[in-house]
Parts: structure tokens; sequence; C-alpha cells
């Protein structure tokens, strides 16, 4: 067994090692921390960029951007979850995760609900909760995770972000319904939430569940996982984030979320002074392990999600608001949120 996969079994994670086989740096000049901060510029600033540029020369049609999208959903993600959660070390804190997990999207939740009374107009206000409970946490902030914390910080990313799904289903879409119902003073139909969660977990769209659970189960059986696959897991992480972020940019309409600007400023509040000093005390109270714990300040700081913007769709509410808070809070936390915390935490 080689000594970092030694040391993740003794629940220590080691962040990227950028070395050569000889022990130096492998580029000579830039040490280990300026090249993990680079990624930030390749793997996630780099394809928001490219995906709005290939929009706007129309040069990528929208069905193959979905194609892209289940590309990375569907075969990417399965891929990086087994890989990562082969390698997790299990422990109570693991078993603790899940459920501490729904605090990420209910507390910011609890926030929006009491901030959107102002709005009148309940599809206004359905997209603002929407903004508000929903964080970009398996994508950008699994990225951001596996930056500082490699695979370890890359598989708690994606329990919390299984969290959020649920919450998804089983609140979040429903309460979108019941905003869209309301405004238009039509009869709320009660559905069945049961039908809607089979249909969300029992999809191809979640097959990185079965990743997760068959790379625990190898992790629980104690095989250990070859060598030869930690650098393959590294560079399908970015191919993760192309597949991921670019489709990302190719969503943005700055033109329409721009009117909203005004109204999507208190959700940077929630987003990155709120919901982290929230997480920040009360998981001390919970957990020990520091690199689990750092890596809950860069879930917790994550910006609103896309799946806000999906909710907003589906249901009606006013989109552009949950576009101009996923484009602002975006924006924010890859030019200064997570610079600050990568200085902070590295």
């Amino acid at each position: 067994m080689s000594t970092a996969d030694g040391l993740l079994r003794q629940g220590v994670a080691q962040p990227i090692d950028f070395r050569d086989n000889r022990g130096s740096k492998g580029s000579g000049i830039l040490d280990d921390s300026v090249l993990r901060l680079v990624y930030v510029l390749t793997d996630l600033i780099a394809p928001l960029a490219v995906g709005y540029w290939l929009k706007e020369r129309q040069l990528v049609s929208e069905k193959n951007i979905n194609r892209l999208i289940k590309v990375n959903v569907r075969l990417v993600y399965t891929m990086l979850s087994l890989l990562s959660f082969w390698v997790l070390p299990l422990s109570w804190d693991l078993a603790l995760i899940p459920l501490y997990g729904f605090l990420f999207i209910l507390f910011p939740g609890a926030v929006g609900v009491v901030l959107g009374r102002r709005f009148k107009n309940l599809l206004v206000r359905g997209s603002y909760i929407a903004s508000a409970m929903l964080a970009n946490i398996g994508t950008l902030g699994g990225v951001c995770a596996f930056i500082l914390y490699n695979e370890t910080g890359f598989a708690y990313a994606q329990l919390i972000g299984t969290c959020q799904n649920i919450m998804l289903v089983l609140l979040v879409f429903p309460m979108s319904q019941y905003f869209y119902l309301k405004q238009n003073r039509l009869p709320i139909r009660q559905g069945s939430r049961l039908h809607s969660f089979m249909k969300m977990f029992f999809s191809w769209n979640q097959l990185s569940l079965l990743g997760m659970m068959a790379g625990l189960a190898l992790q629980g059986l104690g095989v250990e996982r070859p060598a030869e696959l930690a650098p393959f897991f590294q560079s399908l992480v970015h191919i993760g984030a192309w597949t991921a972020m670019m489709p990302v940019g190719y969503l943005m309409d700055f033109g329409r979320a721009k009117h909203y600007l005004r109204y999507t400023i208190d959700l940077c509040a929630i987003r990155f002074f709120l919901v982290p000093a929230f997480i920040f005390f009360s998981s001390r109270l919970v957990f020990r392990d520091p690199v689990l714990l750092n890596t809950f300040i860069i879930l917790a700081s994550t910006p609103t999600a896309i799946n806000a913007v999906l909710a907003s769709k589906l249901y009606q509410l006013r989109t552009d608001l949950a576009v101009c808070s996923f484009i602002l809070t975006t924006a924010i936390y890859l030019l200064v949120v997570f610079p600050l915390l990568f200085y902070l935490l590295v």
C-alpha cells in the first residue's frame, strides 16, 4: 500500500501532489500551491468563458450542449464517484455527514423564506427562495474541494450534493409548484412525492449514486485501489470540470439577468456570509476531522446552483432572477471567495 493511500485510510487527506518522481518541483518555477490555484483559471473560469463564447458565435447547438451535460452526469461523475469513494476513510463522521448535509439547504432556505416575504409576486418569491436554498455543491464545490483535498474532498462534496438532490425533489420542486399555482389562482393538486423521488433517484442521471455505493463497498471490503488510477482520477476531474462548466457558460444570458441585480445582492450575503458562518460554528460541535471541516467551509460558500434555474423553468417562476443570482454569485465565488479560501486553508 502506498504512503498516500495509507494516510487516506487513517483519515488524513493529502493535497494534490504535483511533484515528479525525483521529489523536486515539477515545473521548477511554480510551487504546488500556485499550480493548484492556476486550476481555478483553467478548470473553472476558462470553460465558463468558452461556453459563453460558443453560444455568442453560434458554433454549438443547444442540442449538443445537452448531450455534453448527459455525458458529464452519467459517465464522468459516475467514474469520479466510484474512484473517490474507493479511498474515502470509513468513520462515524462519514455516517453523520448525510444527516448534517441537509442543513446546507434548510438553513439558507429558512433565511430565504423570511427575506422573500417582501416579494408580493409569488413567482419572484419562489425563484428567490430556490436561489437561496440551492448551491453549486456537487460540481463547482467538488472541483474546488478536489483542488485542496484531492479525492477525499471531492467525495465529501458528492455526499453533501446528494443531500441537496433529495431536497430538490422533496422540497424545492413542490414549493415551486405551490407558488406557481397560488400566483395563478389554480387548484393545488397533491402530486405523488414518492413517484418524484423514484423518478429522480432511479434514472440514468443518478448513475453516480451507484458509483458511490460501489466505491464504499470496495473500501469496506478492504480492496485497495490500484495506484495507477490516481493520475487517471486527477485527469478525470479536469474533464468533469470542463463538461460541467462549459454548458453553464453557454446558458448565461447577461442581458435579461441584469434587471434583477438589485434583488440578488442579499443572496450574496446569504451564500457568502450567513451560510458559511452557520456551518463553521455548528460543524465544530459535531465533527473533528480538520479536512472535513475545511471542506464544509468550501461547500458552504458555493454560489447559487444551476438547479435553481432548472426549478424556476420547470414551474414557470421568474427564471431571470435565478439566472442573475447564479451569474453574480458564481463570478464572486471564482474571482474572490475561493481564492481567499485557498489562501486561508491551503
